[in-house]
């Protein structure tokens, strides 16, 4: 284990995309997206063991609280796309269809990716239905798989350098891992629409007025701090309160949103293969804006 306090089983794994530490405040554990790939770039190593870390954390009784957060400048620049949608590009047949058009997708295919989606909301749920209390610390960037992510958390806490964007739409894909069905709750109806609907970018000081953070402090040292007063404030409390004060928070939400997240990975399992996915594709690893046709 690194850092101080009591083993245990959160403590042990070797883990890729993650550091997990006990922090120096009683009964509280600090997660942080540690890469491998640049800005913490959420890759398949990264949805394979987020859920798996979360579980570690339920089964140690020592955890009472935990701060998620990233490691270096940004909390994450989001989807690794190359990564985790590549082998489906592949497997679509790009070179078999004419130039800038789509190809057919067989029901393999889309089952393929119906199963991937599957897999990623997977990931952010752990974090949302963990019995401990979540709070992410987030500096730098927070792009798009980011924001799923801490939708995912009890609460949301920032450095002023902080940019936040639901950006899905200029990829030319519905964001499909909660994004969508958990912010309505957070920041209200018509911010979430504004957010994913524009896919622009906001500061720390707009992401507090909307209540997508509770607070912003000036830099990444006192976030952290402040990150770990509340959650040694949350951990001092009964932990069987705590725990089910958060499971009925969660109860008429989550029932709510585990329908939305499978309307939504129905959706781009049928419509996520167009031309405008792969303009965006091209696009991106071109650096410019992608022009999109609705085909």
């Amino acid at each position: 284990m690194t850092g101080g306090g009591a083993a245990g089983p959160a403590f042990t794994p070797a883990w890729k995309a993650f550091t997990v530490t006990a922090a120096p405040r009683p009964g509280v554990a600090v997660v942080r997206l540690a890469g491998p790939g640049r800005g913490n770039m959420m890759g398949l190593d990264f949805w394979a063991e987020l859920p798996q870390v979360f579980a570690a954390l339920n089964a140690d009784d020592a955890v009472r609280a935990v701060v998620l957060t990233g490691t270096g400048s940004h909390f994450s620049v989001g989807l690794d796309v190359a990564e985790v949608l590549g082998p489906w590009l592949a497997k679509l047949g790009a070179g078999q269809a004419p130039a800038g058009q789509a190809p057919a997708a067989t029901a393999a295919v889309r089952g393929e990716l119906l199963r991937l989606v599957g897999r990623l909301q997977e990931g952010v749920t752990a974090v949302a239905t963990s019995r401990m209390p979540v709070i992410a610390a987030i500096s730098g960037w927070c792009i798009g798989g980011g924001v799923d992510l801490i939708s995912g958390a009890d609460v949301r806490l920032a450095s002023a350098d902080a940019k936040f964007s639901l950006r899905e739409a200029r990829l030319a894909i519905v964001a499909d891992v909660g994004s969508l069905q958990r912010l309505r709750g957070i920041i209200g109806e018509g911010s979430l629409r504004e957010l994913a609907l524009t896919a622009k970018d906001i500061t720390a000081a707009r992401a507090e007025k909307i209540g997508l953070v509770n607070d912003v402090y000036p830099d990444a040292e006192a976030l952290l701090a402040a990150a770990l007063d509340m959650a040694a404030q949350m951990a001092a409390n009964s932990p069987l309160a705590v725990a089910g004060t958060k499971a009925v928070l969660n109860q008429d939400r989550e029932e709510g949103i585990a329908r939305g997240l499978r309307h939504v990975a129905l959706w781009n399992a049928a419509f996520l293969h167009s031309e405008d996915l792969l303009e965006a594709v091209a696009a991106l690893g071109e650096r410019r804006a992608g022009e999109f046709h609705g085909r």
